[in-house]
């Protein structure tokens, strides 16, 4: 029991910092990819973090079970270089022994991990596109970031602001800039419109419901580009029409549906989904029993030896998943199937490793006379 819990904590323990650098990495990404949909207009700034809380599901079913291989390679990698695992050997406690050890500790792991993968994700998902949805109700006023040029209208038209502060009618955009292009009835000119205001604020008509924009004391500049006959108008109040927001549609993504609704269906997509999800759980003790018998290195071979091929190995176990599941979506593969003959060939490969005895040259004989 002395021996499991050590062995134990040294597997958690670095899968514990593996999995904190890979999160910040991924996170980092994620979050830098967001941030440009904000600066670029197509989703507000308020919901960044929302989006991070939802998704950090997902991620940890990506990182948690590649942490748990590159950590058992790296913990029993340093107790062979330091020859621990020669005095475990010695005192009876086999490689086998080891291998079963650690695949109970990780079992804990996977049910953590089915838990993850069967509920929590789902959910994650689901309020993420909900989320996502609800930014497609927001006009450009609630989108614009001060001091960026910003395209709306599929580029048509184009919003800056110097500043933004509240009012009690909502954002208060300070020094606006607004053009926008038109093509002319009747010919192909375009007719170019640019507002410079002092203020701009969101309005809703009342009995119409339609949102405008109200930019306050300015001046309007219309005319055809590459003419000089430019109209030129000031005004104390201007109400561009905002276009309607599109309306959310139903959720049909099957990473965001319930395992239930998934269990219960008999699509190829949604059984290549749920079949995804049970196979981040068989995931866990499968690239344990690889893992264990990987990490034994030779005494003059450092321990991070292996981390190169062991990771080229998890990308194609990974990649292999991946190409089962688009063939069980397109019907290539049936059902039954489906993804288990991926978990075969790698349970086949690690019991291999374990078991299949070493094969070693047999010592030269030394010729007669040699030694004289």
């Amino acid at each position: 029991m002395i021996i499991f819990r050590y062995l134990a904590r040294q597997i958690f323990q670095v899968m514990s910092a593996v999995t904190l650098i890979l999160m910040v990495v991924v996170m980092i990404s994620r979050f830098l990819g967001y941030l440009g949909q904000a600066v670029a207009g197509e989703i507000s700034s308020d919901i960044l973090l929302r989006l991070m809380i939802f998704r950090l599901p997902e991620f940890l079913l990506v990182i948690v079970p590649f942490a748990l291989f590159l950590a058992i390679l790296l913990a029993f990698g340093r107790m062979y270089s330091e020859n621990e695992m020669t005095v475990l050997s010695a005192c009876g406690y086999s490689q086998k022994r080891v291998a079963l050890s650690t695949i109970i500790s990780a079992s804990f792991l996977s049910i953590v991990m089915g838990l993850l993968s069967l509920q929590i994700a789902p959910m994650g998902l689901q309020y993420t596109e909900r989320l996502l949805e609800s930014q497609d109700e927001l006009t450009e006023l609630d989108l614009i970031v001060a001091g960026q040029f910003q395209r709306f209208d599929g580029g048509l038209r184009t919003t800056y602001a110097e500043s933004i502060s509240s009012s009690v009618a909502g954002r208060l955009l300070n020094n606006t800039f607004v053009t926008w292009r038109r093509v002319n009835d009747g010919s192909n000119e375009q007719s170019l419109r640019v507002i410079l205001s002092d203020t701009a604020r969101p309005v809703i008509d009342e009995e119409t419901g339609r949102r405008f924009m109200l930019l306050e004391k300015g001046v309007l500049y219309e005319g055809i580009p590459g003419q000089a006959n430019y109209l030129v108008t000031q005004f104390d109040e201007q109400a561009i029409l905002m276009p309607e927001p599109e309306r959310a549609t139903e959720l049909v993504l099957e990473k965001s549906l319930p395992t239930q609704m998934l269990w219960n269906s008999t699509l190829p997509a949604y059984q290549a989904e749920l079949q995804w999800r049970l196979s981040v759980i068989l995931l866990i003790p499968i690239l344990t029993l690889i893992a264990v018998p990987m990490s034994r290195v030779e005494p003059r071979k450092g321990r991070f030896s292996k981390l190169l091929p062991a990771s080229l190995l998890y990308a194609i176990y990974y990649v292999t998943l991946q190409m089962a599941m688009t063939l069980l979506e397109d019907e290539v593969v049936p059902i039954a199937i489906g993804l288990w003959w991926v978990h075969a060939i790698f349970l086949s490969l690690g019991l291999f490793l374990l078991f299949a005895p070493r094969l070693r040259r047999p010592p030269k004989k030394l010729k007669r006379g040699a030694l004289t």
